[in-house]
């Protein structure tokens, strides 16, 4: 007897529908798995012939043969543990078949029989949705996850007995419903703010900036100066996820097995901040078995890279299309991914090797070619796609001790979400967001400067030593900072302060 059994496996971020076909054919006892299945898969049988034993129920004495097609993709994670299990069951009529073409089912089992969370469990959801079935079977600890999509049931269950019960009707299990909006507005908090920040009154401004165009900053500055305090913050003043950009994370985090147990969708703007021993698979993805990297998780949201210059430099350099793209591409014998990777760059780096160059109160014991071989190892390329660059002194004492706060995030978080509104309109229906992402002809058309500027322009460039490279740069935070100030037209002395955010191009450090 042949059995089909709707199920799913993921590519990327997102699921395909994989129909698992069972046959039990006369022949000496042989459990075979094809159809391109990774080495989790071809392990299955023996989790799947203890959880059927422990649960009651007998395991056939005759030869198993489970398809998983399309034959041509190959086929990873635990997730077909529990629809072959079915697909078994029903073969031997333990299962009545007349829900299997409702329900999409996936499910990894302990030897017990009791079901396990798996990776993936949203987009399984959405491919259950667009095949046009009643539902979808999850484990228990996943169904508030897949609960997020509408219009399909979600059936929890923690045993395979009770999916037994369920499709033989013998079990009544009502489907887990949810409000996605309630869940979204729950979970939308963060523990940080930039009241706490106490002095770095232009290193906040120039975060503000970065926040308001979508700009990727680098911040300089000695051991100390706070320079991590402020990246961690900057989540918390960007504009709050829409629903569907929350989807989008939660559906990463997902594939990666990063979903809090229960977190039914993640509220509030990633911040991934990977050491610098991190490998270039694990910071743009990869591996044999591709899997999204940080930057993928930081969809969204902030990547933040402190102590730049000590990631490796083949690392660094893999960033470059991500950053131009939005997306990365990774390659295989087998399969092409893409995951997306929109998010902004937050950077910090000491000026040389010791970090006390720019110090006023402690000297620099490095020489020259120390500081030269120190810098080297940012790339012009990468460093011409960092926007902003803001130095970052030493915190005095009498800022330190005031007893005064700063602005709280949520005053900064409105006016940069009107400025972020302003940039929206002036695109529209261009797939550019946010002043960081114009091109050439968008500088030419939205970026137009008055005499004054023109002279002020010229200036930087022939007396501060200014690069070819930052001229558009300035014009695209000038543009920022005017949508800042509610201006339509770019002003000297918004010129003035974008000149200033960019220090590396002056060679003054």
């Amino acid at each position: 007897m042949i059995v089909k059994i709707i199920s799913s496996s993921i590519l990327g971020v997102d699921s395909f529908s994989v129909d698992v076909e069972v046959d039990i054919s006369a022949g000496l006892p042989q459990f075979s798995t094809v159809g391109l299945p990774d080495t989790a898969v071809r392990e299955s049988r023996d989790r799947i012939k203890s959880a059927i034993k422990n649960s009651g129920y007998r395991f056939p004495k005759h030869r198993v043969t489970v398809n998983l097609a399309p034959a041509d993709i190959r086929k990873e994670g635990t997730g077909f543990d529990l629809p072959i299990a079915a697909g078994i069951l029903t073969a031997e009529e333990i299962i009545e078949a007349s829900k299997l073409d409702d329900y999409m089912i996936i499910g990894e089992l302990s030897l017990d029989g009791s079901i396990k969370p798996v990776s993936g469990t949203l987009s399984a959801a959405f491919t259950a949705k667009e095949r046009g079935l009643k539902g979808i079977i999850v484990p228990a600890e996943n169904a508030t996850e897949a609960a997020m999509v509408e219009a399909i049931d979600v059936i929890p269950v923690a045993y395979l007995y009770q999916m037994v019960e369920f499709l033989n009707d013998t079990r009544n299990i009502c489907p887990i419903t949810i409000n996605g909006n309630d869940f979204f507005t729950m979970n939308l908090r963060y523990h940080f703010d930039f009241a706490e920040v106490s002095g770095q009154e232009q290193a906040k401004r120039a975060l503000e900036v970065a926040a308001a165009g979508g700009h990727n900053i680098l911040m300089v500055g000695p051991p100390g100066s706070g320079k991590t305090m402020l990246a961690r913050r900057l989540v918390t003043i960007l504009p709050d996820l829409s629903f569907n950009e929350a989807i989008e994370s939660t559906k990463i985090f997902s594939v990666a097995g990063l979903l809090e147990k229960q977190e039914a969708i993640r509220a509030t703007r990633p911040f991934r901040a990977p050491h610098h021993t991190i490998s270039d698979a694990g910071l743009v993805g990869g591996g044999h078995t591709p899997r999204p990297g940080e930057i993928s998780l930081a969809h969204n949201g902030v990547l933040f890279l402190d102590e730049l210059p000590e990631f490796k430099r083949n690392a660094l350099e893999a960033l470059r299309q991500p950053l131009e793209d939005g997306t990365v591409t990774i390659s295989r014998a087998q399969m092409t991914v893409t995951y997306p990777a929109r998010f902004m760059l937050v950077a910090a780096m000491n000026p040389c090797p010791c970090g006390y160059l720019t110090d006023p109160t402690r000297s620099c014991r490095c020489t020259p070619q120390q500081i030269r071989t120190y810098r080297a190892k940012i790339s012009g390329p990468l460093l011409d796609r960092i926007d902003i660059h803001i130095e970052v002194p030493s915190v005095k004492y009498r800022e330190l001790s005031a007893q005064t706060t700063g602005e709280p995030s949520a005053s900064i978080r409105e006016r940069i979400t009107r400025s972020r509104g302003i940039q929206r309109d002036r695109f529209e229906p261009a797939p550019v967001t946010c002043n960081a992402q114009m091109t050439n002809r968008h500088i030419r058309q939205f970026c137009p400067i008055d005499d004054d500027s023109h002279r002020l322009m010229e200036m930087a460039i022939d007396r501060l030593g200014l690069s070819a490279r930052a001229y558009t740069k300035i014009l695209k935070i000038a543009r920022t900072i005017a949508d800042l100030d509610d201006e339509a037209q770019i002003s000297p002395h918004h010129m003035s302060e974008a000149i200033q955010y960019r220090t590396l191009d002056r060679n003054i450090l």
